[in-house]
């Protein structure tokens, strides 16, 4: 049996989410509020004696130009691997959700790793098919990821277990007199401005100041905006959402100068600290490449996180149930078209902060 949540039913279902081995923030209604540009809507299977045992959310938002609506399931859904039943009744209600939306798409990247080949053949058997995002950072979610499960260790147990030199340079950066602060919303500006340099550095589009504002609001003290400071001088950043058993390393900034103080290994302890802190079972690195060949631009990125040694996990990958084909080719072509575009337009809004 399924249904949508309502109002009513809004408790019991982030209580049925966080609770789930598979729960995720991004099928939190509290991860809707940070997307006001989309509709949220989720449906809920429940069991013979009317407990939630299955659940999907769903960000809907009408495409530009074409007129109809994609709906993406970020890191949904959230049920147990091998439960078909309930997998099946969530996809049926979520073709059904479509249609009434006008929908061309239905779009779903699970938080479910890539050997667990019989969670692809039920995606398969429902009618969804796979979407070659690439080894990068392609894809709407990274596809690659470095999770570090904590099972119960003593923070002791958890150092001991990271490289030798990436303990060296934790002690080095708090020796050198770096300091870690959690921070407000009255950070976020310096914290953006270091995302642009990071960004300019590194090759990626970063967020406006509003979007990590608006996170530290949405989320309130389920996220945190950790600060790193030299002789009082904002020099690195991290922004982590505890949800659930888990915290996620969500995004990352680094001046130019004092890289050689090696904040961001401490800021990473920090949010390690936190997920200890918290009892959560996994924290959650967040994206790598999945090339890690030593020429590979991004390899600096994946040799960092491994030095935490937390495993290296491969996602299913992204899956799309097409409505309407012809929609779904003309907004493909269109999407890689406007990344590009954007990406073009980032670079030279900001070329001349690169040099600043």
């Amino acid at each position: 049996m399924t249904e949508l949540v309502t109002e009513k039913t809004l408790a019991e279902y982030e209580t049925f989410v966080q609770g789930h081995p598979k729960g995720h923030f991004a099928q939190s209604s509290l991860w809707a509020k940070q997307k006001p540009a989309w509709t949220w809507k989720a449906i809920i299977s429940r069991d013979d004696e009317g407990k939630i045992r299955g659940s999907v959310a769903f960000l809907i938002r009408k495409m530009p130009f074409i007129g109809r609506k994609m709906m993406y399931a970020c890191r949904g859904p959230v049920c147990d691997l091998d439960d078909r039943t309930t997998f099946a009744e969530l996809m049926y209600a979520a073709k059904k959700l479509a249609a009434q939306e006008k929908a061309y798409v239905i779009k779903i990247d699970p938080d479910v790793p890539s050997d667990q080949t019989d969670f692809a053949k039920m995606l398969e058997e429902n009618g969804f098919r796979t979407r070659d995002t690439g080894k990068n950072f392609e894809a709407i979610q990274p596809r690659y990821v470095f999770r570090l499960y904590l099972n119960g260790r003593s923070e002791d147990e958890i150092l001991a277990s990271f490289h030798q030199k990436w303990r060296y340079n934790i002690r080095l950066a708090s020796k050198k007199g770096v300091e870690v602060r959690i921070c407000g919303k009255e950070m976020v500006a310096d914290f953006a401005r270091i995302m642009v340099e990071t960004g300019l550095r590194d090759n990626f589009a970063t967020r406006p100041p509003e979007y990590f504002a608006a996170m530290l609001d949405n989320f309130g003290e389920k996220c945190r905006l950790y600060m790193a400071f030299y002789e009082d001088k904002p020099i690195a950043g991290t922004l982590a959402i505890h949800y659930g058993d888990k915290v996620w390393y969500l995004y990352g900034a680094s001046s130019n100068e004092y890289r050689n103080l090696m904040p961001n290994y401490l800021l990473q302890w920090r949010m390690i600290q936190w997920a200890i802190e918290t009892g959560c079972r996994v924290y959650d690195f967040r994206g790598v490449s999945g090339d890690i060949s030593e020429d590979n631009p991004h390899y600096g990125l994946y040799r960092f996180k491994q030095g935490f040694h937390g495993e290296f996990t491969e996602f299913v990958g992204e899956y799309d149930y097409v409505q309407n084909q012809l929609m779904y080719f003309v907004a493909e072509k269109g999407s890689l078209a406007y990344k590009g575009l954007a990406a073009k337009l980032y670079r030279i809004k900001n070329r001349g902060k690169k040099d600043a």
